[in-house]
């Protein structure tokens, strides 16, 4: 890729030298290389922070006052809301601003499939071209996929995500949220949230695709903490390994709740929906074990879907559970959720017209504004978790979609 006065960018270089470096210095050495190939005075990166609030610049160099320190790394986190970090991470375009003497102040999104990882910050001596300004995305999208298999290998990420410490109960629940809380695909796009109480509860989320279907799930373990974590690793553990095995959704939630009613303690549940969409017909199931009604957002009204409702997994040993059929149509979009959405303290949030008013946002921004709401109604004090997961579903035959650089720019929030 060569932009304007033969900046030449070569990302097969820029893979070699991750490959060279050790995980941990993977992203310096992206940085330092993109920086020589563009002639840029300073390269960063900023991953997006747990809160959903903040973006994290990571380095291991020059000090920096009021940074966060693990030995030699450390972790400058920056408030996200009316900068122009939030800007590009909503609208997933670049940002150019001129800076004195001729230099350019180029702010870039590291996204993979709609998930918004970070930004790329460069300073360069000079205004980049429309060409440059291209090329230095694609890199940054290059970047997502680095930061994806780094992270395999190293915990400095995950530390600099973290600017509140994790309890025990919220790492043990962390490992059982999917590794990607956005998806986008040609049919739907999808994305997951969830804003933890100070006593953590057992909420969690999680998703998968196939060349069949499209499968959700939405699970709130009853207790706080460890227990409540614990719990939710069984619930969790039972539905993967009920769903490689190829069971359907039925079967799914049948040895689930016979794995609970097996291994947990006596008194011990789970209330939770899981969802298939076939992407073929375009029909969706739902099996619902006491949990709180869907929302739908369709022609701009919000209604619940009101559903059969069974016990939670873990009360009835050896119970069948009814397979619904979900009302889905192209233009829906659903949101499944925790009680935590429905707090006591939090009875000045209408739920329906927060979802009403972000008919707009994609649905990552939809999630994150859902658990802003719910913090600004409870004074920042959740008694339980709040989990939301969003699903638009645009219908149609399964097929790809269109990506600019990891996002669909079709599908993007405008900016605040």
């Amino acid at each position: 890729m060569r932009g304007s006065e033969g900046y030449m960018i070569d990302v097969g270089a820029l893979l070699e030298k991750v490959e060279a470096a050790a995980p941990i210095d993977s992203v310096e050495a992206v940085a330092a290389s993109l920086g020589e190939m563009v002639d840029a005075r300073e390269v960063s990166l900023l991953i997006t922070d747990f809160t959903g609030r903040a973006v994290v610049r990571l380095t291991s160099t020059d000090r920096v006052e009021g940074a966060r320190s693990h030995g030699i790394e450390q972790a400058e986190t920056l408030p996200l809301p009316g900068t122009l970090y939030e800007r590009v991470l909503r609208t997933q375009g670049a940002d150019v601003r001129p800076l004195d003497d001729g230099f350019a102040r180029m702010l870039v999104p590291v996204t993979d499939r709609g998930d918004a990882i970070g930004l790329l910050e460069l300073t360069l001596p000079r205004h980049p071209s429309p060409q440059e300004i291209s090329d230095i995305g694609s890199a940054a999208h290059a970047l997502a996929y680095v930061v994806i298999a780094a992270r395999r290998h190293t915990d400095v990420f995950e530390w600099g995500q973290r600017s509140t410490p994790f309890a025990l109960a919220a790492e043990i629940q962390r490992r059982l949220l999917p590794a990607s809380y956005t998806c986008e695909a040609g049919q739907f796009t999808l994305a997951g949230w969830l804003e933890p109480a100070s006593s953590v509860g057992g909420d969690t989320f999680d998703y998968t695709l196939d060349r069949d279907s499209l499968q959700v799930s939405i699970t709130d373990a009853v207790g706080h903490q460890v227990s409540a974590a614990l719990l939710a690793t069984l619930l969790v553990g039972s539905l993967r390994n009920g769903r490689r095995k190829g069971l359907d959704l039925g079967k799914q939630a049948m040895y689930a709740n016979d794995s609970l009613a097996e291994n947990a303690p006596a008194g011990q549940f789970v209330t939770g929906q899981l969802m298939r969409v076939d992407l073929h017909t375009g029909t969706a199931t739902i099996v619902n074990a006491g949990h709180p009604f869907p929302l739908r957002l369709r022609d701009g009204k919000v209604e619940e879907v009101e559903l059969g409702i069974e016990p939670p997994f873990g009360v009835v040993p050896g119970k069948g559970f009814d397979v619904q059929e979900f009302p889905l149509e192209p233009g829906d979009r659903i949101v499944l959720l925790t009680d935590g959405m429905q707090e006591r303290n939090a009875v000045n949030l209408d739920v329906a017209a927060t979802l009403a008013a972000s008919a707009d946002l994609h649905p990552r921004e939809v999630v994150q504004e859902l658990g802003s709401a719910i913090l600004r109604a409870t004074g920042g004090d959740l008694q339980d978790d709040a989990t939301m997961v969003c699903l638009d579903w645009y219908g149609g035959p399964p097929r790809g979609r269109n990506s600019e650089q990891g996002a669909d720019p079709d599908r993007a929030s405008a900016p605040v």
